[in-house]
Parts: C-alpha cells; sequence; structure tokens
C-alpha cells in the first residue's frame, strides 16, 4: 500500500516516517503544493494529511482534491481537540481522524483498519533474485542499499521479460507490446532501455542473441 503524508512538523515527520516504512512505501509532501506534486507522477491508496500546515490548510486541500473526484481515503491528524473540527474533516471528505499526541500503533491499526475497509490490496513483490525485489504497481525495484523506481517504459519491459523467463523475444514482439503505434522507438531507443535494466537487474539476467532478440533469464 502507497501512502503519502503531509506533516510540516519537522521533528513529527522524521518520527512517522521512520515508523511507517517499517511497513508501507510512504511519500512525504511538507504542504499542499507538494501534494500536488507528487500527484502528477503517483497513485496513492491513502493519504494521511495533518490540518495545520503551511499555506492551504489540510481540510481545505482535501476539500480541493475531493471536488476534483479524487476518492482516496484519508486519515487527518491534528492538534484540536474540539469536536468542530472532526465535523470539519468528516465533511472535508476525511474518512478516519486521530488526534495529537497520539501512539504510532494506533495510527498504524487505523491505517490497517482504512485497508480492511476499502479492500486495498497489499502488492506483493516479484523476487528477481536474492536481493533484488521487484513492486509491479509501483515499477519499483528494492535492493538492499536503495530503492529505484524504473520508468514506464524500462519498467513494462522488465514486467514482459519476468513474464517472458527463457524465451527468446524479439525487438518486433516488445515494440508491439510494449509501444503505441504512433510512437515506434528507433533500435538505439530500444537498445538504451535494455542497457539501463542491465545496469540495475545485472547484465547476466538479460542476453543479447544477435539476429533474434532478447532472453531473459
Amino acid at each position: 500500500m502507497k501512502i503519502l503524508l503531509m506533516e510540516d512538523d519537522a521533528v513529527l515527520s522524521d518520527i512517522l516516517l521512520d515508523f511507517l516504512r517499517e511497513s508501507w512505501h510512504v511519500d512525504y509532501a511538507f504542504n499542499p503544493q507538494e501534494v500536488y506534486t507528487k500527484l502528477e507522477t503517483n497513485r496513492y491508496d491513502l493519504f494521511i494529511f495533518d490540518i495545520n500546515v503551511a499555506g492551504k490548510n489540510g481540510l481545505e486541500l482535501l476539500k480541493e482534491l475531493r471536488e476534483f473526484h479524487n476518492t482516496t481515503p484519508t486519515i487527518i491528524i491534528t492538534a484540536y481537540t474540539d469536536t468542530e473540527y472532526l465535523k470539519k474533516a468528516f465533511e472535508a471528505g476525511a474518512h478516519d481522524y486521530i488526534k495529537k499526541p497520539f501512539a504510532l500503533e494506533e495510527l498504524n491499526m487505523r491505517i490497517l483498519n482504512t485497508k480492511r475497509l476499502f479492500n486495498i490490496e497489499t502488492e506483493v513483490a516479484v523476487q528477481i533474485s536474492e536481493t533484488l525485489r521487484y513492486f509491479t504497481n509501483e515499477r519499483r525495484i528494492e535492493t538492499p542499499e536503495k530503492s529505484i523506481t524504473l520508468g514506464t517504459k524500462d519498467g513494462a519491459l522488465l514486467e514482459y521479460f519476468i513474464r517472458n523467463p527463457k524465451r527468446v523475444i524479439s525487438t518486433e514482439e516488445l515494440v508491439q507490446n510494449i509501444w503505441d503505434f504512433d510512437s515506434l522507438p528507433s533500435d538505439a531507443t530500444i537498445r538504451s532501455h535494455i542497457r539501463t535494466l542491465r545496469d540495475i537487474v545485472g547484465k547476466e539476467r538479460i542476453t543479447t542473441l544477435r539476429g533474434n532478440g532478447y532472453l531473459y533469464e
């Protein structure tokens, strides 16, 4: 499950990110503008928004997102203790609400409950090797040292190879299954994508068979 956290308290955000990233894939935004920037290129299963952030507050942001037909489940976190803000949160489109200070495990339980209520599937990683895992929905490769997000075409190529192991795949087959008719790539473009994948998953996994195509093992 992919979560977007918006919190402008530097200390609290560090604590939350350290805790949540033990179980979930979490992106971070300091303010609403950063939220919109993240949404340009990412899809999230859950928002966790603080109310009091710089600029537009969390409730105004959520109301605006709902007007744009974004229905992502949302948990609001806040220091307010009165029911007025609880009412405003639900009217803005929140699905849950947690008051500061709160135990980290309580937040995690609320996340798990939201996951259950909305039937959000937790993605299963494809094990490429002992040290490499690929998360298809996010086009993300995890190594012991770092996380790498693949481009759209690189991710599509890797997934096609994973679904067709130990089989010779021609360049024409890749083009037919990965690219649109009005955006056909050159041979150099395909070689560039293959080179990128080899640098990440290992040169030995994708073999070039001159005149025939590629073999993924």
